[in-house]
C-alpha cells in the first residue's frame, strides 16, 4: 500500500510546464513547490508543448487518416472505401507514439535531481498519457476513427509497458488526461463513433486502468480543454464529472490514487461543487484534486476553495489544465497562490 499524504496539504501539477527542457522545468518548479507536491512531470516541453497535437506526425505511413482539424473541429468529410480503411489500419499496425521515449529520457534527470537532493525523496515521476480517444476523437478522420482506435490504444498500451519496464514502480505514477471523453458526453465539438457512450467510456477507462501495474500510482486528469485557455465548453457544474468518477471507482479493478477536476474561475458557489458530496463516501483512496487555482486570484480561489470545502473534505490544489503556453508572469501567480493556499508536508 502506498503511503499518502493528506491531499488537502498538497499540489497537483497536471502536465505541461513552460520551459526550455526537463531539467529547467525541474530545477525552477521544485525548489518553489516540491515539497506540496507527491508527483511532478517532466513539464512536457519540446514538441509535446502542444497536448496531444505532435502524434499527428507518427502516423507518417498512412497520413489520409489525419483530419484537418481546426479549433472549431468542423470540415467536411466525404466516405472512405472498406478497403481504404483496412490498409490504413494495416499500415499503421505497431506504430510507435514515443510516449516512453519522452518518458525515459527525462527520468534519468529526474532521478540524478533526486540524488542531488533537489527533488525530495517521496516524490514521483509522473507520466501523462492521452486516452486513445482523446487523440482519435479529434485527429482522426471519422470513418477510420472504428480501425484506426484499436491500432492507436495498442501503440499507447506498449508505451506504457515500456515505461513501467523501465523505471522504477514504487517511483512512477502514471496519468490519464481524457479530455474528448468530455467533449462526446457534452455534446460538443465532436462525435461519437460508439454506443452506448458513457459505459464505451467507461470500458476504454477500465481497459486502461487494467493495463497499469498495480505497484504504480494512477490518476485520472478530467479535462474540458484549454486550447486558447478557452474550455471547448463550461460545465454547469461538477455533476457530470463527479458521476464519471463514481462510475469508475465502482467499476475498477485496482486503486485509483486521484482524479483531477476543473473548477472555471468565475465559479465560487455552493451549487457548482454540490455533486462532490457524492464522492465522499465512494472515493475510498482516492485523492481529489481541484482546479481552481486561477491567475492572479488568489481572494478568488479561496472563496473557491471556501464553497468546496462545504461538501468535500480533505482534497488538494491544482490549476483547471496544464500550463504550457502561459506567460513567465502567470507561472510565477499560479506557483504563489498555489504556495498560499496549501501547506509543505
Amino acid at each position: 500500500m502506498t503511503t499518502k499524504r493528506d491531499p488537502a496539504r498538497s499540489i497537483l501539477l497536471v502536465g505541461s510546464v513552460p520551459g526550455t527542457d526537463t531539467e529547467d522545468v525541474l530545477r525552477r518548479l521544485v525548489p518553489a513547490l516540491g515539497s506540496r507536491l507527491k508527483y511532478i512531470p517532466d513539464g512536457e516541453t519540446g514538441q509535446r508543448n502542444f497536448f496531444i497535437g505532435w502524434q499527428i506526425y507518427k502516423f507518417g505511413a498512412a497520413p489520409e487518416v489525419v483530419s484537418p482539424f481546426g479549433q472549431n473541429g468542423k470540415f467536411e468529410e466525404t466516405p472512405v472505401p472498406e478497403d481504404k480503411i483496412k490498409e490504413a489500419a494495416e499500415k499503421l499496425e505497431g506504430m510507435s507514439t514515443d510516449y516512453d521515449t519522452a518518458a525515459l529520457e527525462s527520468y534519468p534527470i529526474f532521478r540524478r535531481l533526486k540524488e542531488e537532493g533537489v527533488i525530495p525523496e517521496g516524490v514521483k515521476f509522473q507520466v501523462c498519457l492521452p486516452s486513445p480517444l482523446t487523440f482519435v476523437s479529434p485527429f482522426i478522420v471519422g470513418d477510420y476513427k472504428t480501425a484506426i482506435e484499436p491500432v492507436y490504444e495498442r501503440a499507447i498500451l506498449s508505451a506504457l509497458k515500456n515505461i513501467v519496464a523501465s523505471i522504477p514502480k514504487e517511483e512512477l505514477a502514471i496519468q490519464w488526461d481524457v479530455p474528448l471523453e468530455f467533449a462526446l458526453l457534452e455534446g460538443v465539438w465532436v462525435k461519437p463513433w460508439f454506443s452506448p457512450l458513457k459505459q464505451g467510456i467507461l470500458d476504454r477507462w477500465l481497459k486502461l486502468t487494467a493495463a497499469v501495474d498495480t505497484a504504480v500510482d494512477m490518476g485520472f486528469h478530467f479535462c474540458y480543454g484549454d486550447i486558447g485557455h478557452v474550455h471547448f465548453t463550461q460545465p454547469k457544474d461538477m455533476g457530470l464529472m463527479v458521476d464519471m468518477a463514481k462510475e469508475l471507482l465502482s467499476q475498477v479493478k485496482r486503486r485509483v490514487d486521484y482524479i483531477h477536476m476543473p473548477v472555471p474561475r468565475d465559479r465560487d458557489d455552493e451549487a457548482y461543487f454540490a455533486s462532490l458530496k457524492d464522492l465522499q463516501t465512494c472515493r475510498r483512496e482516492t485523492d481529489v484534486y481541484l482546479g481552481l487555482v486561477h491567475t492572479d486570484d488568489l481572494k478568488g480561489t479561496l472563496k473557491r476553495i471556501e464553497a468546496a470545502s462545504k461538501v468535500l473534505d480533505n482534497f488538494g490544489v491544482a490549476t483547471e489544465c496544464g500550463w504550457g503556453r502561459t506567460s513567465p508572469e502567470d507561472i510565477d501567480s499560479i506557483v504563489q497562490i498555489s504556495n498560499a493556499v496549501s501547506e509543505a508536508a
